[in-house]
């Protein structure tokens, strides 16, 4: 099983963060260098891609040989990605640059897994490997490793193999940090408490809508996100436009960007957490995510397709869960989840009904939470629903953590016409 651990780095002198910014920028410089070659083989008709300069001459004595080929072998996988891409036709860009001399380059880089060592313990520490012109230049020994302090409760400190260490500078937090991924024995994999099963509907104002076959519903708010998200898109956008003729991102265009993308994936990450920790209490074995490609053309709202498909990153958000959930020996399974959304679960009828906000009315006297409703009829298109639906939990998040909320919205029939009669009741 393979997972990662992240943790705060900090230099333990002026000297060593010295050596280390050093390092980092030498690092981002040999990938602007490496990925400028590949850009201009790439628009010669008669150029190959891969065949590249031999960089550790010029930048071995400070990276190290190692270091050295990992940014190279990361900047190939980058370019076999965007490949892979422009194939099914996602591509949206060849690979990028990480910043510039003048503007500030992005303090980053890869350091290979015997290259590296960690410690934990009451003094955790992180040792790498650098070049022995900087050992030279500032005292280390021949073979000696630039030694840092750790900080942070990482999940995986118990490990079988360690992964190529990402090392950068979040310019954010104005902290170090690293990103160690790590092969985990699946002994250590949780067992699902019963067999019970769960269906997820993807929102655009709502998150996530859930439904168990306990009869729990879970409903986690996306507004404030979705609010935060579009206003840093405009100031990136007004931004771009004042850059001059021939120029498309500066350094705090950049920096924008990275803040909008670690909002939303803190958020994603900690929604995952809740939910399947949540689902793992309640017996869940078996969740459904709905194919998000499956809806978009039939969705309620142009601005929900976009807002769906900007700010939920879909594939990343269904592989984050997947691995959450693979901790609790949960398994996930994408499936079709078209005309849930606007289905009514009394008469079946998808084109009749009305959806306000996040109201689902139906001419036959339905009445409900439409993401709520989209959840349980997608829940009940792969398995059997005996159960009434409990109070739904509405989960807000703060920053930090999803917290439930007291305004958590009625189950679907008390919203029901009573003198209709509900699916499965």
């Amino acid at each position: 099983m393979k997972r990662a651990n992240t943790f705060e780095v900090i230099p333990q002198s002026d000297e060593d963060e010295e050596l280390l910014r050093r390092l980092l920028d030498a690092s981002a410089a040999l990938w602007n260098e490496i990925n400028y070659e590949r850009r201009e083989n790439y628009a010669d008709p008669d150029g190959d891609v891969w065949d590249i300069t031999e960089y550790r001459g010029r930048y071995g004595g400070v990276l190290g040989a190692s270091t050295v080929q990992q940014i190279e072998r990361k900047n190939r996988e980058a370019w076999k990605s965007f490949f892979s891409l422009k194939k099914k036709g996602e591509a949206n860009g060849k690979p990028g640059f990480w910043g510039n001399a003048d503007e500030g380059r992005e303090l980053r880089t890869y350091i290979r897994n015997t290259s590296y060592s960690v410690e934990w313990g009451e003094y955790s520490r992180l040792e790498i490997l650098v070049g022995q012109d900087l050992k030279d230049e500032y005292g280390l020994g021949h073979r000696e490793r630039l030694r840092l302090e750790v900080r942070g409760d990482p999940n995986w400190k118990e490990y079988e193999k360690q992964g190529r260490l990402e090392l950068f500078y979040d310019e954010q937090a104005q902290t170090f940090r690293a990103f160690q991924p790590v092969t985990v024995d699946d002994s250590r994999l949780a067992q699902p408490l019963a067999s019970e099963e769960a269906a997820l509907d993807i929102g655009a104002n709502n998150l996530v809508a859930c439904t168990t076959t306990t009869g729990q519903q879970y409903l986690y708010e996306g507004r404030d996100l979705f609010k935060r998200f579009r206003e840093t898109t405009r100031e990136i956008a007004r931004l771009q436009s004042l850059l001059e003729d021939g120029r498309y991102s500066s350094h705090r265009i950049r920096r924008l960007y990275d803040r909008r993308t670690k909002r939303r994936d803190h958020a994603q990450d900690a929604l995952a957490r809740d939910l399947i920790k949540r689902l793992y209490d309640e017996g869940v074995s078996t969740v459904y995510v709905g194919a998000l490609t499956d809806v978009l053309d039939t969705h309620w709202s142009v601005e929900t397709n976009a807002k769906t498909h900007n700010f939920w990153a879909f594939r990343a958000f269904v592989k984050r869960l997947a691995c959450t959930a693979e901790e609790y020996g949960i398994s996930v399974e994408v499936r079709s989840e078209a005309w849930t959304s606007q289905g009514c679960p009394n008469c079946g009828s998808t084109e009749d009904t009305t959806r306000h906000r996040d109201t689902l009315t139906c001419p036959c006297g339905f009445e409900g939470h439409a993401d709520l409703v989209a959840s349980e009829t997608f829940l009940r298109r792969q398995t059997t629903v005996t159960r009434s639906m409990a109070r739904p939990v509405c989960l807000k998040w703060d920053n930090h953590e999803w917290l439930e909320s007291s305004r958590s919205p009625r189950p679907n029939e008390e919203h029901t016409n009573p003198q209709v009669a509900s699916v499965g009741r």
